[in-house]
C-alpha cells in the first residue's frame, strides 16, 4: 500500500505549493480605486473594484486612487501688473480620470501638479492690477482652473477647481488702501450733505414763494416758532420785529373782512 500510493505523497507537496501560490494571487481593488495591471513590465489592462486576481510573480497590480485631491498651493510672491509686491496661497482640486497615463505618463502627478499650479499662479496672477485681483477673484480662478487642466490633462488627471485662498498686501499698501477708502467715504459723505443742501433750499425757496403770496403764513410760522420756544420753559422770549407789524397786518386783514361783510347786506336790501 505504501509503494502504490508514494507517487501521490509525492504530489502533495506540489499540489500545496500551486494552492498557496494560487492563493497569493489574489487582490482586493477598493471602490475609490482602479487598478493597472502590468504583466512583464507591460499594461495589459485595468482592473474594476472587488477581488480580482493575478498571475503571482508574472503580473503586477498597480493601484490608483479616483477620488478628489486636496492640493494646497504654498504662498507665492509676485509682483502685479502695477508694480506691487504680494503674496498669494491657493488651493486646487484634481482628480485622475485615466489611471494608466497617470501611472506611465508621469512619475509622481501629485507633486507634478502642485508644481505646474505654483508657476500658473505667478504667471497669472502677474497679468493683472491689483484692483483686478481684489476685485474679481471669479475670473483669475477660472483662468487658473483652464491653465493647470491644460497641463494634467496628458496626465490623465483634470482639475475641477482653482480658488485663491489667501492675498497678503505690504504694510504700506494696506495703509495707503485704508486711506483710499477712508477719502472715498469723505467724498460720499460731501455728496449726500451737498443733494441735502440742495433739496432743503429747494423747498425752502418754495416755502418763502408760498408765504410771499400769503404773509398770514409768515405769522402764522412765527407764532409756532413762539409755541416750540414756549415747551422749553424759557424766562425770556425774543419777538422778531416783524412780529408786531404781523399783528397789525392781521388787525386789518380782520377789519377788511368784517367791513366786506357789513357792506354785503347792504347791497342786497
Amino acid at each position: 500500500m505504501l509503494t502504490d500510493g508514494s507517487p501521490f505523497l509525492c504530489l502533495l507537496p506540489l499540489f500545496a505549493l500551486v494552492v498557496l501560490l494560487g492563493m497569493r494571487g489574489f487582490r482586493t481593488v477598493q471602490q475609490y480605486q482602479v487598478g493597472v495591471l502590468f504583466r512583464f513590465g507591460r499594461v495589459i489592462g485595468t482592473r474594476e473594484p472587488g477581488l480580482t486576481w493575478v498571475i503571482p510573480g508574472v503580473d503586477q497590480l498597480r493601484k490608483v486612487t479616483t477620488q478628489i485631491v486636496t492640493l494646497p498651493i504654498p504662498s507665492q510672491k509676485l509682483i502685479t501688473r502695477d508694480n506691487v509686491s504680494i503674496d498669494v496661497a491657493a488651493v486646487a482640486y484634481f482628480r485622475v480620470t485615466d489611471p494608466v497615463k497617470s501611472l506611465v505618463a508621469i512619475q509622481d502627478l501629485v507633486s507634478a501638479v502642485g508644481q505646474i499650479a505654483q508657476t500658473t499662479v505667478r504667471n497669472t496672477i502677474g497679468q493683472f492690477t491689483l484692483d483686478h485681483v481684489l476685485s474679481d477673484m471669479v475670473t483669475i480662478n477660472s483662468r487658473l482652473k483652464e491653465s493647470i487642466d491644460v497641463q494634467t490633462e496628458v496626465w490623465g488627471a483634470v482639475v475641477t477647481l482653482v480658488e485663491l485662498k489667501d492675498i497678503t498686501l505690504p504694510d504700506s499698501m494696506q495703509r495707503a488702501m485704508a486711506k483710499e477708502a477712508e477719502a472715498e467715504r469723505e467724498k460720499r459723505a460731501k455728496v449726500i450733505a451737498a443733494e441735502g443742501e440742495f433739496l432743503a433750499a429747494e423747498r425752502l425757496g418754495q416755502a418763502a414763494d408760498i408765504m410771499q403770496a400769503h404773509p398770514i403764513a409768515l405769522q402764522l410760522r412765527n407764532l409756532q416758532t413762539l409755541l416750540e420756544i414756549s415747551v422749553e420753559k424759557n424766562s425770556t422770549i425774543i419777538f422778531p420785529s416783524n412780529f408786531f407789524t404781523s399783528i397789525a397786518d392781521v388787525q386789518r386783514f380782520m377789519g377788511s373782512e368784517r367791513a366786506s361783510g357789513d357792506v354785503a347786506p347792504r347791497i342786497e336790501k
